[in-house]
């Protein structure tokens, strides 16, 4: 795909940022300003989609308050538990020709996203934020996070997604044609669902690829090592099984 000029209209806004949203009311406040700042900054048009999935605390209040401030943020409710099913809800809602995943806690920041666009970036379908390509800088991260991180990355390159050093973090942009193909055959709502996907995207020739983030750990994480690591294994065998079974031929 070659570079392309960047639009201004609204109707159809040039990069949608989509956040799914468990009990981040401590997060986001500060999170959505910064994304405000970047959007307002920015010579094309931006929407920010809010995913409030089941939240218990007030983050749907806050987003709403935000919103009425700043009409290109919204947000929706996705009822079925886990980031998976908020990420597939906000995927499938957005209008946005590029369509971009980024987690609440802004562990990348949010000035990055001009990498994973054109004019910087062209000829792709889904392009992934990588700790792991060369010239990623990860800050702060215990050593225990990335011991578990490789040994996962290293479970989904031999059974699922093939080539890639992180498929893992929570940043990923899909071209709006790449999203509204591969969302809806996404069957994980858990943590592993980006690894469904890019199975998926990769099984179907999409053009994928990984860009070098800067990325800073977060000590609240959600993330429960040994818990998280059996699900996210038993979600990799899922994958290939349901790959056999026909389940992505649609």
């Amino acid at each position: 795909m070659a570079s392309q000029p960047l639009p201004h209209d609204a109707s159809q806004p040039f990069v949608s940022i989509v956040i799914p949203a468990y009990n981040e009311e401590a997060r986001l406040p500060h999170s959505l300003e910064l994304i405000a700042a970047f959007a307002q900054a920015q010579p094309y048009s931006v929407e920010v989609v809010v995913v409030d999935n089941n939240s218990s605390d007030g983050t749907r209040a806050i987003v709403e308050t935000f919103a009425a401030q700043a009409p290109y943020v919204r947000v929706l409710f996705e009822g079925a538990q886990g980031k998976g099913a908020a990420v597939r809800t906000g995927m499938l809602a957005a209008r946005g020709a590029y369509r971009f995943i980024c987690d609440a806690d802004l562990s990348m920041p949010i000035d990055e996203v001009g990498h994973f666009l054109p004019p910087a970036l062209s000829d792709f379908d889904v392009a992934i934020g990588s700790r792991e390509a060369p010239g990623a800088i990860r800050y702060d991260e215990p050593w225990h996070r990335h011991v578990m991180g490789r040994v996962f990355n290293t479970i989904v390159r031999l059974f699922a997604v093939h080539g890639f050093q992180d498929t893992q973090a929570g940043f990923k942009m899909f071209r709006a044609e790449a999203a509204e193909a591969l969302f809806p055959l996404q069957t994980l709502d858990g943590w592993s669902f980006d690894v469904e996907v890019l199975f998926i995207a990769q099984q179907r020739g999409y053009r994928i690829v990984e860009i070098p983030i800067p990325w800073y750990y977060k000590s609240n994480t959600r993330i429960h090592p040994l818990r998280d690591s059996i699900d996210m294994f038993t979600d990799v065998l899922r994958i290939r099984w349901n790959a056999l079974r026909g389940r992505y031929r649609r």
